[in-house]
């Protein structure tokens, strides 16, 4: 096979087997990698209904035929499981250096299943492979862990981690790897963690093929020029993500006090420009770069001094928001420190931040005492926040509850309306008020919450052109809803196809036709898709594939929902000013468009034009 090992290696913790197996070249080609293959091996071995902290689930970690090849950002894997946060299919993506790492020792895709009697770690040399014990590992946090397993398996091995948080189920846990990177959302690390599992160590000497080798890089120089743009050569390289803080108050788009408001009054004090000036590292050590990207993003931070003195990577745009302006924390300090906790203990940012949030405004309605929480939480308390995200990941005293999400956590409270998120899945740093066709996004996404994995934004917000995909490039007007579920719709297929490949979608950004992605992956593979209608066909059939695992998972078009306040509240401030949510006019129009009942559900007719009516 090219770009693809043909080989999975398959863990069963129950048995302490580990066996590897040949990946079905059918499979394959339907479902590229990644997100689509993971979900595949996923919806076939495992019942949508099961507990998503039961000995039954399975955790697939999925890479696509482009990772650890020559393409840009060709960085990427999924981590495929059911959710313990929403109960629906979670797909939470990760880049850095673990992901090629797995490529080149041999493996497309690592399944994880049963349950390990006692803390275990995965240590991969090429095709010699064992299980350890983790016990001298369980309560160490991220860097303590990854340190420790390099140091007991291999300079170079590349590591995948869960922290404490992980250990103790939180319902946002992530999976971490190469100390900064996050497989982020859904809590795929409670999954993790509920099967005694610490971290898989990998170290690779191969490569990979490509079927077209002079094509292959023909797309990958082309691309290489896109890069040029810019605002990815030079701003994203400069600031990070962090830059997009300033812009998302100007369009009236940040969170601000749990979704009160989309403008922050501070929001020059926690965005990109103070970032860089007073916290980022200098020289050579400043920012951090995933395997085969030239943009390098990340940023690595320190706060030298006082209570919220820290160093490590990020934050990132979602992590600011999610723990700033949402948060009312205009101390960026804080959220700094905020961010390196999550990291060290294993948490979502964003939905570790969103969940506070929801606290904050809780307790200052009054409907949280004082005692349950044992100090004050108002809006802009830094310190409080911090404290309750160690709370949360140790689950004491009241970070017990915000262990569980803003959902469960308001609901406790009979509140669950201060809780925003779709299908139980924290908003990422966006409020959805501020673009129809980003809410409907939202509202449809398949794992909750998200904005990656249909970056409608990019073309209502930045007015980023996906030239073959939305015929009408940039010029959508963010806030009309007239054909916006065909623009979701197709952005959502092609998606599929970006997380399955192996590569960041930052490159999609910088590059505006899909046709480039199209013949990276045939050049690469030898597939021909016939064209882009054939390539998003397929992403079409992931799409819908995770609709019906969600849908015998128990889900139904109840969930396709956004909270009453983005449906009825609109800002009374910034350029949103009197907008709300139209859902109930666009997602009838997108189940058609779907080829979908008027229930949600897709038609027999769609799922055999799909090839997966057996299902």
């Amino acid at each position: 096979m090219n770009g693809w090992i043909g080989k999975i290696l398959r863990v069963n913790l129950t048995h302490q087997k580990l066996t590897v197996e040949s990946l079905d070249a059918k499979v394959a080609e339907d479902y590229i990698g990644g997100r689509g293959l993971g979900l595949k091996y996923l919806y076939d071995e495992i019942d949508p209904s099961i507990e998503p902290l039961s000995e039954e689930n399975k955790i697939m970690f999925a890479t696509g035929p482009l990772t650890g090849t020559g393409a840009l950002a060709a960085s990427r894997y999924t981590v495929v499981t059911k959710s313990p946060l929403t109960g629906a299919i979670a797909n939470s993506n990760s880049g850095g250096y673990f992901p090629a790492e797995m490529k080149f020792a041999g493996y497309d895709m690592i399944i994880l299943e049963g349950k390990a009697k006692e803390p275990t770690y995965l240590w991969i040399d090429n095709d010699q492979f064992e299980l350890r014990s983790a016990e001298e590992l369980w309560g160490k946090d991220v860097n303590e862990t990854t340190e420790w397993v390099v140091e007991q398996t291999h300079p170079e091995a590349k590591v995948v981690c869960i922290g404490p948080a992980g250990e103790n189920l939180v319902k946002f846990a992530a999976i971490m790897n190469d100390k900064g990177r996050a497989a982020g959302r859904s809590g795929v690390g409670a999954v993790m963690g509920s099967k005694n599992f610490k971290a898989i160590a990998i170290r690779g000497t191969n490569g990979v093929s490509v079927a077209d080798p002079q094509g292959f890089m023909d797309n990958v120089a082309f691309a290489h020029e896109e890069l040029k743009d810019p605002y990815m050569s030079e701003t994203i390289a400069k600031y990070g993500t962090a830059d997009v803080v300033e812009f998302s108050n100007e369009v009236g788009l940040l969170p601000t006090r749990n979704h009160q408001q989309g403008t922050f009054e501070s929001a020059a004090k926690i965005g990109g420009i103070a970032l860089a000036k007073d916290y980022n590292l200098k020289g050579a050590n400043r920012t951090k770069a995933c395997f085969s990207c030239p943009t390098a993003c990340g940023r690595v931070t320190k706060v030298t001094e006082g209570k919220f003195k820290s160093s490590g990577e990020g934050p990132e745009y979602e992590s600011m928001g999610a723990l700033g302006s949402a948060c009312g924390i205009s101390n960026l300090e804080a959220v700094i420190k905020g961010n390196h906790v999550c990291n060290e203990m294993g948490m979502d940012t964003i939905s570790a931040g969103s969940t506070i949030a929801c606290a904050m405004e809780l307790f200052e309605k009054g409907l949280i005492p004082k005692e349950d929480i044992g100090f004050d939480l108002n809006f802009g308390n830094g310190e409080g926040m911090v404290d309750l995200l160690y709370m949360a990941a140790r689950r004491e005293g009241f970070g017990d509850k915000v262990a569980e999400g803003s959902y469960r956590l308001a609901s406790h409270y009979d509140a669950s309306e201060y809780s925003m998120t779709s299908k139980k899945q924290e908003f990422p740093s966006y409020d959805p008020r501020g673009g129809q066709g980003f809410a409907l996004g939202y509202a449809t996404s398949n794992r909750g919450g998200c904005h990656i994995r249909q970056e409608v934004h990019c073309v209502e917000f930045f007015g980023i052109s996906l030239l073959d995909i939305v015929e009408t490039g940039g010029n959508l007007d963010r806030f009309a809803t007239e054909g916006k579920p065909d623009v979701v719709k197709k952005i959502q297929d092609y998606y599929c196809m970006i997380d399955s490949s192996g590569i960041c979608n930052f490159i999609v950004i910088a590059t505006p036709k899909a046709e480039v992605l199209v013949k990276m992956i045939e050049t690469c593979t030898g597939i021909d898709f016939g064209g882009l209608d054939g390539f998003l066909k397929t992403g079409e059939r992931i799409f819908n594939l995770e609709k019906m695992f969600n849908i015998k998972a128990g889900f139904s078009n109840e969930d396709d929902t956004l909270p009453k306040r983005m449906l009825e509240e609109p800002f009374t401030e910034g350029p949103g000013k009197g907008h709300v949510v139209q859902l109930a006019k666009m997602l009838p129009e997108y189940y058609s468009v779907r080829g979908w009942n008027d229930l949600g559900v897709p038609d027999q007719s769609k799922l055999e034009e799909l090839g997966i009516a057996s299902i």
